[in-house]
């Protein structure tokens, strides 16, 4: 009878993120040898290699990399079901895990945030700024609990709920010549430089709803990690931006910027929260969401 345990599905986790078995027993706190073992007997039991040896390095077969992709789905739940255990005993409710995918909507969600931490005093709060570009797979993973995004994928077992809408609009400067203009075409912005948030141009709504189309692009796009900094760079003429009118509203008595629609009828958006099916019934997680989407001022 083959017994796969847990402490195998870490190991070769550990074993492809460090690369050796003696790195991988480091990090686990076990002799290499203890490691070798217990992966050699699991390797006899099943009849066939996990690994090729390569001088000092491992080369995983096909079905360890089968086994890998196993334990990468498996050991996060694992841990995330530890934890939510060791709440409990503490009398704690449980931790409110939320994924990013809306660079903009950190001051949205601020303003949910405190209402929401005074109304549930028991459960712990956390933000996930890794899972900006990979929510979906964080969301399976049971990684995070909610995701924000502006980019619902209907997938089984997924649960997507729409809490605001907002129009996404040219952000330019004082002296720009299209500032009071009622709204760009693309044409227009074929000598601009673009500062944009570090998503690729199939994830932005200026190339994929407002550029592409016409088979049109800006002179130079350059990559800004933060709103405050872009805003600043637009402010003093250095370029151009595309941001949610809410935000540039809210940011134009601190910086001078201006919004212009990118169109005649404007690009049109929603912000949805992800969920997991299952999770709808966690009534910490459902307060959250109800909080979002009953929330009545501008985000």
């Amino acid at each position: 009878m083959t017994l796969l345990e847990r402490n195998h599905l870490e190991i070769i986790r550990a074993v492809d993120l460090h690369g050796t078995m003696t790195a991988a027993a480091n990090e686990l706190h076990l002799t290499q040898s203890a490691l070798s073992h217990s992966m050699r007997k699991l390797e006899d039991q099943i009849g066939v290699k996990l690994w090729y040896r390569e001088g000092r390095s491992l080369r995983l077969t096909q079905a360890g990399t089968h086994l890998l992709a196993v334990a990468n789905r498996l050991i996060p739940q694992f841990v995330h079901i530890e934890e939510r255990l060791e709440q409990f005993a503490r009398g704690e409710r449980g931790t409110l895990r939320i994924g990013m995918e809306c660079h903009p909507c950190y001051q949205w969600l601020q303003k949910i945030t405190g209402p929401y931490l005074r109304a549930w005093e028991s459960v712990d709060f956390d933000i996930k700024q890794k899972f900006q570009f990979g929510g979906i797979g964080a969301l399976f993973a049971h990684e995070i609990d909610l995701l924000v995004t502006p980019d619902p994928l209907l997938k089984k077992r997924l649960h997507f709920v729409p809490v605001f809408d907002y129009e996404q609009v040219l952000v330019v400067g004082s002296e720009h010549q299209l500032r009071g203009e009622d709204w760009v075409i693309p044409q227009q912005l074929g000598e601009e430089v673009l500062f944009t948030y570090p998503v690729s141009q199939d994830r932005l709504d200026i190339y994929t709803r407002f550029l592409t189309p016409v088979g049109m692009t800006v002179r130079r796009q350059k990559v800004v990690e933060t709103t405050e900094i872009m805003l600043q760079m637009v402010a003093c003429g250095r370029g151009v931006a595309a941001l949610p009118r809410w935000l540039v509203e809210e940011f134009s008595e601190k910086y001078t910027v201006h919004a212009v629609r990118l169109g005649p009828e404007g690009v049109q958006k929603q912000i949805f929260l992800g969920v997991r099916q299952a999770d709808l019934e966690v009534d910490y997680i459902n307060a959250f969401i109800d909080l979002a989407r009953n929330y009545h001022e501008h985000p």
